[in-house]
């Protein structure tokens, strides 16, 4: 039934996934091959409907399902239980700081700064992700500045050799180009491609890194 579940979640066949739960609410706590939870899959895909579905039958979310949706009482109360939490790497490998940065949380992620969480650290897969790189890709100025302000290094490269400047120049995002920028960003620095930040810039961008050539 798991597998089902599943696949109803990457369908966004919603029907299948409420009739799945009705049918076993237990189901609603699989994980799949992976050992991704179906809440964390649903919020992956973007299935926001079925997230809810789910979230209403999980009665205690973990560390990395609380950091994604913001639940910041239930991040507290795993955090002062088991502090190591805020070191620990989703079955993907990612930190709950990645993640809360990665969907928008800025109160989930200012939570597991002050909990000790590394405002460096790369995920452990072929992605090479870090924090900073995750707080850019969700578009929240606020982000960038929180793990800017807690010590992330602004020239931290993924996968590609991308940098949190690159994302931030490819959706033409002033502020955040320019906390970047504030926080020691190196407009010069290429992908493996090739590319500075200013070759993938909307106008508003480009106009501003033109003048730090």
């Amino acid at each position: 039934m798991s597998k089902e579940l599943f696949q109803a979640i990457h369908d966004n066949d919603q029907a299948k996934v409420e009739r799945l739960i009705a049918a076993d609410r237990a189901v609603a706590l699989a994980h799949n091959e992976a050992g991704v939870s179906a809440l964390m899959q649903a919020r992956y895909a973007g299935r926001h409907e079925i997230v809810e579905m789910l979230r209403r039958e999980v009665s205690d979310l973990d560390v990395f399902e609380a950091a994604t949706l913001g639940d910041v009482a239930q991040l507290r109360k795993l955090l002062n239980a088991n502090p190591a939490l805020a070191h620990a790497l989703t079955a993907d490998g990612f930190t709950a700081l990645h993640l809360a940065a990665f969907f928008g949380q800025p109160e989930a992620a200012a939570e597991l700064l002050c909990q000790g969480a590394d405002a460096n650290a790369v995920a452990k897969n072929p992605m090479k992700v870090a924090v900073i790189n995750s707080a850019a890709a969700s578009g929240r100025a606020d982000l960038v500045k929180l793990v800017l302000g807690a010590g992330a290094d602004p020239n931290a490269r993924q996968h590609m050799g991308y940098t949190a400047l690159h994302s931030a120049a490819a959706h033409d995002h002033v502020e955040m180009v320019q906390a970047l920028l504030d926080a020691g960003a190196d407009p010069a620095l290429k992908s493996d491609e090739g590319q500075t930040a200013a070759d993938k810039a909307g106008p508003a961008v480009a106009a501003m890194l033109k003048t730090k050539r």
